[in-house]
């Protein structure tokens, strides 16, 4: 008999080559009615495997996230199955689960997928998950596997494998679908009442723009029809919201292939919200007791060595540039640079903690496949600060940063969101991470304990650190539930040694501070990306770029019009005039579209009394005012950054 322990302390015994579905149909069939997969020691599993040793257990279901993982998963496979079965002899890459549904990789050969082709294919995903088709696994050889895609003359499974071994390959078939992959989280088709292919698109090979480029189909699945129709609403929603759309529409910035993919420009408009979001940030660590620096965009070679980061990071960065027998490499991350800085004057313990912050302008190789709008960029402007620190002074140096999250979720509306504890993997050390086993488990355990102290709600991932330690990555979710990851909290333990980071303690020794990496604003380009999904581009009054249109009524209030648009500029309110000879009906239509918070009416009655008729974005009119009251309470919603 063996031992299974589950999540709530509670212990069973069962026979070995017990199922995780045995197990759930002995505690009840409607519980082995909901589960997908199962959680072995940590390790997702299909819940048919047999488990023939003393384990922790958890059942899978739609609730968990695992659960949903393994769903979108086996939905990709449904997927590939309907495709084989239109497309004979199509070859597959990689079918992956995503946050919100999966995509399946292809090569057609000479063929094309067309929307219409989208809707065969779902009918056909319908027909297959009716016959309630089950995986069969199979565990099998590298050599065997490799025998059986030589035969197909299949390039990208046969690619998949090489990093294979022995034991990591497992051969999976349901209906006529056949697959080899190193994983096995799957369930079968029958939880698939709900299916719709989103969009084709395409996708290099390894997205490297010099392999082939292949066609990727996204789709998404749910265990019923209400909860699809729930999505598409939102998918619906989120599309007005494109970030690209509205930054296009709203002149915030633009892309140039002269200048380069993920290199975006900021146009006038753009500008002023990032002007807007540094002076918060300054305001913020200023009172924070933050000191600002400003760092070069580019170093030699020999610092990057140092740091590690060219080992672990290579492939990241841009290629370096070589003069006078000396390579240079464009920054792609501002740490070396403040490491540098807090070495440039002795330090002692009075000094601590000292925090140092920029916001840098950084450069990184991104894939082409992998670039999208504002969110995934090759130039971006980090909110970025790094904090020296002894032992001692963690704890509240942690605490205050993820504070400082805090007060800007409250400024943004920010009202969902996660702390994501990012632990490195013991298996990988000296690889993807740094080789010190006994600094992973104390730092991890510093960060834990912020988070337990502070109540703050975290969820615990494995392999997603940074090389040189723990970290937080912060998710949040905009306004209609998309899911954004905005900054990151680190500690390092590692770079302190690396430069040689000193600082004479209280018994008059020397010491290496510890380092927190921070930046809770992230960059501008993916916070801005957030914000225009965030307020559907319906900036608040502080970060609107136009915060008042003033809207004479006809040419001859122009004058007026004028005067009152000098005022709100004098005090420093972000102020036009529409001067077009259009009806006034027209010039509000307009600016709703250019979702400009304020408009001021003005004709005759506003011009004899010294008034403005005043309507809000989204609300209409609210009155008439004087322009000095005006003045005073926009001023009063700017200094507040008010939500409305």
């Amino acid at each position: 008999m063996i031992k299974i322990h589950f999540p709530d302390g509670a212990e069973r015994e069962y026979a070995e080559g017990v199922s995780a579905m045995d197990i759930a149909k002995s505690i009840s069939e409607g519980l082995a009615r909901k589960v997908l997969a199962a959680s072995v020691n940590g390790v997702v599993w299909d819940a048919s495997r047999p488990i023939n040793s003393d384990v922790s257990l958890k059942l899978l279901t739609w609730d968990d996230t695992d659960g949903k993982s393994t769903f979108w998963h086996s939905s990709a496979h449904l997927m590939a199955e309907a495709v084989e079965s239109m497309f004979p002899g199509v070859k597959f890459w990689v079918g992956p689960a995503l946050d919100k549904g999966f995509y399946y990789d292809m090569d057609l050969g000479d063929k094309k997928l067309t929307e219409d082709d989208l809707l065969q294919l779902e009918k056909k995903m319908n027909e297959l998950s009716k016959q309630q088709n089950v995986y069969v696994r199979k565990e099998i050889s590298k050599n065997e596997a490799v025998s059986y895609f030589q035969e197909k003359g299949d390039q990208y499974k046969l690619d998949l494998l090489q990093n294979l071994a022995d034991g990591e390959i497992t051969f999976l078939h349901s209906g006529k679908f056949h697959g080899s992959l190193p994983w096995s989280t799957y369930s079968t088709y029958r939880f698939n009442k709900a299916i719709k292919l989103t969009s084709i698109s395409g996708a290099y090979w390894k997205g490297d723009e010099k392999n082939k480029m292949l066609t990727r189909v996204y789709g998404v699945t749910f265990p019923s029809n209400k909860e699809l129709e729930e999505y598409l609403v939102m998918l619906e929603e989120a599309k007005k919201r494109d970030h690209r759309k509205l930054g296009k529409e709203l002149s915030i910035f633009t892309m140039d292939d002269d200048v380069g993919p993920g290199l975006p420009l900021w146009l006038p408009n753009g500008t002023i919200i990032i002007e807007e979001l540094e002076k918060l940030a300054k305001e913020t660590e200023q009172a924070a007791g933050y000191k600002r620096v400003v760092t070069p965009h580019i170093a030699k070679e020999s610092m990057y060595l140092t740091s590690g980061h060219l080992p672990y990071y290579a492939d990241s960065m841009y290629p370096p540039m070589e003069l006078d027998g000396t390579k240079y490499y464009l920054k792609a991350m501002n740490c070396p640079h403040h490491h540098k800085i807090f070495a440039a004057e002795p330090k002692s313990y009075k000094d601590l903690p000292l925090r140092l912050a920029e916001y840098g302008t950084c450069y990184r190789y991104e894939q082409s496949g992998e670039l999208f709008g504002l969110m995934r960029v090759r130039c971006l402007h980090m909110n970025d600060a790094h904090i020296y620190c002894t032992k001692e002074q963690f704890y509240q140096e942690f605490k205050a940063v993820n504070d400082m999250y805090l007060k800007y979720f409250k400024i943004f509306g920010i009202d969902k969101y996660v702390m994501r504890l990012s632990l490195h993997d013991p298996a990988k050390l000296g690889k993807k991470y740094v080789d010190e086993p006994e600094l992973w488990k104390e730092t991890e355990a510093l960060v834990r304990d912020v988070l337990i102290r502070t109540n703050t709600p975290f969820v615990e991932v494995q392999d997603e650190a940074a090389f040189y330690g723990p970290k937080i990555d912060v998710q949040i979710w905009s306004a209609i539930g998309r899911e954004f990851t905005l900054a990151t909290n680190q500690v390092d333990f590692a770079q302190g040694r690396r430069f040689k980071l000193e600082y004479t303690n209280q018994e008059n020794k020397p010491d290496t501070p510890l380092i927190i990496h921070r930046a809770p604003l992230g960059t501008h380009e993916r916070f801005i990306g957030f914000l225009l999904e965030h307020y559907a581009g319906k900036f608040p009054l502080w970060l609107a770029p136009i915060q008042v249109k003033v809207l004479p009524i006809s040419d001859k209030f122009l004058p007026y019009a004028q005067t009152i648009s000098q005022e709100l500029k004098n005090a420093d309110i972000r102020a036009e005039v529409d001067d077009r000879n259009e009806k006034i009906g027209k010039k509000i239509r307009d600016t709703e579209l250019l979702r400009v918070p304020y408009m001021l009416v003005v004709g005759e009655k506003e011009m004899n009394e010294g008034k403005v008729a005043i309507r809000r974005q989204g609300k209409g009119d609210t009155g008439t005012a004087t322009i000095a009251d005006f003045v005073s309470s926009a001023k009063s919603e700017i200094k507040e950054r008010r939500a409305e």
